[in-house]
């Protein structure tokens, strides 16, 4: 059923008059502000130091993914160099998360590995880290195989694992060992039934295989993404005999009275905090994956306050 929502879902998103409504109207980027900090590092900034205060660590995304020409490519190389400066000049508790299809990923994979050289560098000179999101399954195993040069190479990456793809496992015993920080979570794409679970059950029962076996790997440092109640109690429980560090990962304006207990609880939350202009297609994918949010934005648009 879920699969299904989602797949309708994501057909509305892309309907001309709907992104017109998000993008174009003040309601509606009223609206999106609530899951994206702003279309400017200032603004990401102001966001990252709040949740500081509140206890909080950060991950700042600069939105963008699929670029197709060179030249916004390297800019958008050239904005993370930048908020990686910022977040050190800043004092952020915070590292970087970034596509690597907006790298240039696709486009040119000499020019996006050269970039994750570049962001692996300055993040190092600057005692920072930088997590690689997962993207479309197309793009798995290169993403992989990048991360594993660069992490062999640094030492201060991470990546992200899809719970919903059946590759994973075989995934995760191969990039364990390298120990950067692996972000589990669920999963946010439309992806075909042979290469991933699509029933919610399934995916929650693999979720929670797979961070089971994440505790369990000594020189790996968990980062259990998950807004799901019973997802998060399950690794705060298998996470109880672990010595070395974890953290749990929530997004942006999602589930903020859960932030705040499990703070209140002692546990280690990092939030990850998207900002930029290119924020429709991360904003979709987050209507999609959960119908809460799909009803909060229609009773934000249709509200007379």
């Amino acid at each position: 059923m879920k699969a299904l929502i989602v797949k309708v879902v994501l057909a509305i998103t892309r309907w001309r008059w709907v992104r017109w409504l998000f993008t174009e109207t003040r309601v509606g980027r009223r609206v999106a502000l609530r899951f994206v900090a702003g279309e400017t590092l200032d603004e990401a900034v102001v966001a990252a130091r709040r949740c500081n205060e509140a206890g909080l660590t950060v991950s700042l995304d600069h939105l963008g993914e699929h670029v197709t020409d060179r030249r916004t490519a390297e800019a958008a190389r050239d904005d993370y160099l930048a908020c990686l400066d910022r977040i050190a000049a800043e004092g952020l508790d915070a590292n970087i998360s970034i596509k690597l299809t907006q790298l240039g990923l696709g486009l040119d994979d000499d020019l996006c590995a050269q970039s994750l050289e570049a962001l692996a560098n300055r993040a190092a000179e600057l005692s920072l880290t930088v997590t690689i999101d997962m993207e479309e399954s197309a793009h798995t195993s290169v993403t992989l195989d990048m991360y594993e040069l660069s992490q062999k190479e640094h030492g201060n990456l991470g990546v992200a694992l899809q719970a919903c793809l059946r590759r994973t496992p075989d995934d995760l015993r191969r990039i364990a060992p390298l120990g950067g920080h692996i972000r589990l979570c669920k999963g946010a794409y439309d992806e075909p039934e042979e290469i991933a679970f699509r029933a919610r059950k399934e995916v929650d029962a693999a979720f929670d295989r797979l961070c089971r076996a994440l505790m369990e790997q000594p020189d790996a440092k968990p980062a259990i993404a998950s807004h799901d109640h019973e997802r998060i109690s399950f690794a705060i429980g298998v996470a109880a005999d672990r010595d070395a560090p974890w953290e749990i990962q929530m997004l942006f304006g999602i589930r903020q009275s859960l932030e705040r207990s499990l703070v209140e609880g002692g546990h280690p939350l990092r939030i990850y905090i998207p900002y930029g202009d290119a924020w429709y297609p991360y904003l979709t994918r987050r209507i999609a994956e959960r119908p809460a949010n799909l009803w909060f934005f229609i009773r934000a648009l249709f509200s007379r306050r």
